[in-house]
């Protein structure tokens, strides 16, 4: 477990600067130049997802379990889940209406993703993980929000046909997850099957 909290301190350390510390970040980017500061940063992003993997991996074989999950919610963790992809596409496509009306669409995905996954899995190592997670995206989605308001920022109309793309690349990629990817990777079949 000590690995995959390791993971979860540099992963997530490295995306709660902008939360804890936004002058600091800003004051770092304005001194070594934004390429080295987002190259750092991405180096740290890394070695805490590659020590979320192995942790995650180690931890899963011996955590204890504090709930059962009924079966029934698989299926309720998979629309979540279709849902926390639409968000995340929705975050990066242009002119979409989804980015325009909930602004940070990429947290809100990871919050929805997360709190999914603790519906069905109730292993210790699951709470840290998808727990850890989940606390993190509400600190950044309210720490964001707060940004906004204090910058007045706008975001700009989008339309409804930009809004079919990520609805589309969110819908594929559940599809790959739920009915390949999961069980290849991971080991575990979203639906059961």
């Amino acid at each position: 477990m000590t690995i995959l909290v390791l993971g979860l301190l540099l992963f997530l350390g490295a995306h709660s600067v902008r939360i804890v510390a936004d002058a600091w970040r800003s004051h770092m980017m304005a001194r070594i130049g934004e390429k080295p500061w987002k190259g750092l940063y991405s180096l740290v992003s890394i070695a805490g997802f590659v020590l979320i993997v192995i942790g995650f991996g180690q931890a899963r074989l011996d955590s204890p379990a504090l709930w059962h999950a009924p079966l029934a919610l698989r299926h309720l963790t998979a629309l979540l889940v279709l849902v926390a992809l639409v968000l995340v596409f929705a975050a990066k496509g242009p002119n979409n209406a989804i980015r325009s009306r909930l602004h940070h669409p990429m947290v809100l995905g990871v919050k929805l993703w997360a709190f999914a996954h603790l519906l069905v899995n109730g292993r210790v190592v699951d709470v840290v993980l998808f727990g850890g997670f989940l606390l993190w995206a509400m600190a950044d989605f309210r720490s964001a929000r707060q940004r906004d308001r204090a910058q007045q920022t706008a975001y700009p109309p989008g339309s409804l046909g930009a809004s079919a793309i990520p609805v589309i690349l969110g819908g594929a990629v559940w599809a790959l997850f739920v009915f390949w990817a999961h069980r290849a990777w991971i080991g575990v079949s979203p639906l059961g099957f």
